[in-house]
């Protein structure tokens, strides 16, 4: 096996290991066999299209036994649209449900939330996202989350330079930057980076989506960013738009000693535990916590402490627990989903940390975009 397989079975070993955990660590569980006196519905994609979101839907369902229904959704969702809008249609016939949380990341799906919304009003929905028109969305759920992926190429810059960086450099490669968002970010970052004196640097990778391979892409990295690293110096954070480069980008700068503030996809399981070699056991019962005091020890020992960071927990992770938790207790009446203070304070108890919350939209009050506060190793 080449090392680049070897690095990719590490990492998805590692991420089973830390959601099984981290449905351990979650607050109390109810005893096994306990019969809630309400159901949940959780819709997510299957465990091959999107294994995060519906490894933390099955750790729901051990926490709260008896309680969640999972809907998983057909792989290619594009094509087989009116069997997804069934599935979760289907939800809204159980009595027993009270809310529905779906955490799928595909647009689309409005039309079941209308559907179900027709026969049951009182139907809580939180979505973990969804990506359909936020207006009209507003209507029907009753809280909305996404990741702040644009407003994080403000958040990025700046979080560098707290770490001492003077120099930004920004990888990508052209089909990738293509995308609307990345785009919108890389332009922030930039924007960003003349406002605080940080010197933006854009560098183009070959492209892995338009004739060159992987391999290519990653060897590049390998031979320029320590280039790039001679040239500006030290206090230089490397940032890169693409998940497989993560490997690279931290192994180089545990060797080189630059900063890397956070990663295209934020969690500490992306590009740390197969950078660093962290021997992550099944028996250990390793969660977030564990795989974060791992990190900064391989940090220290590097020479590298406080030129590293990332989000504490993976966000695939966090938005559907979260939803789940949210909806629960909205369906308890313990929280008003409406209030912000409230939803915030939720989020921090299931993160460990403060949570951001963005209105999509000046004025709305049920659809959010989140940023989670860092840790730096």
């Amino acid at each position: 096996m080449n090392k680049i397989k070897e690095l990719t079975m590490f990492k998805k070993v590692a991420t089973l290991i830390a959601v099984i955990a981290f449905a351990a660590s979650m607050t109390a569980c109810k005893k096994s066999g306990s019969k809630a006196d309400f159901k949940i519905g959780i819709v997510t994609p299957s465990l091959s299209a999107s294994e995060e979101e519906f490894r933390a839907a099955d750790a729901l369902n051990k926490k709260y036994p008896g309680m969640v229904r999972h809907i998983i959704l057909p792989d290619n969702f594009s094509k087989e649209q009116e069997t997804g809008i069934t599935q979760i249609a289907s939800l809204g016939d159980d009595k027993d449900i009270k809310a529905i949380v779906i955490s799928a990341g595909n647009s689309g799906i409005l039309p079941a939330i209308q559907k179900v919304k027709e026969k049951r009003p009182d139907m809580i929905f939180v979505t973990t996202p969804i990506w359909d028109d936020p207006d009209m969305m507003s209507k029907y759920v009753d809280l909305s989350l996404d990741t702040d992926w644009v407003r994080r190429g403000e958040s990025i810059p700046e979080k560098a330079k707290k770490m001492g960086a003077k120099t930004f450099i920004h990888y990508s490669f052209p089909t990738h930057i293509a995308k609307e968002v990345i785009s919108k970010r890389k332009d922030k970052m930039k924007e960003t980076c003349a406002r605080i004196g940080l010197n933006f640097v854009e560098v183009l990778t070959p492209d892995p989506q338009a004739g060159s391979n992987r391999q290519a892409m990653l060897q590049f990295l390998n031979e320029d960013i320590p280039r790039q690293i001679q040239k500006y110096g030290k206090d230089t954070a490397v940032f890169g738009t693409n998940c497989p480069m993560q490997d690279v980008i931290i192994a180089k700068a545990l060797e080189l000693k630059f900063i890397m503030a956070e990663q295209c996809c934020p969690t500490p399981l992306q590009g740390f535990p197969a950078a660093m070699g962290l021997e992550i056991k099944p028996e250990e019962s390793m969660d977030f916590a564990k795989i974060n005091k791992m990190i900064s020890e391989k940090a220290k020992a590097a020479g590298v402490t406080g030129r590293l960071s990332t989000w504490p927990i993976s966000v695939s992770i966090f938005l559907p627990t979260f939803g789940f938790e949210a909806a629960k207790a909205a369906v308890e009446k313990k929280i008003d989903l409406k209030n912000i203070d409230q939803v915030k304070a939720l989020a921090k108890d299931i993160a460990g940390v403060n949570v951001t919350f963005n209105p999509m939209k000046p004025g709305m009050t049920n659809y959010y975009l989140i940023i989670i506060d860092s840790i730096i190793y």
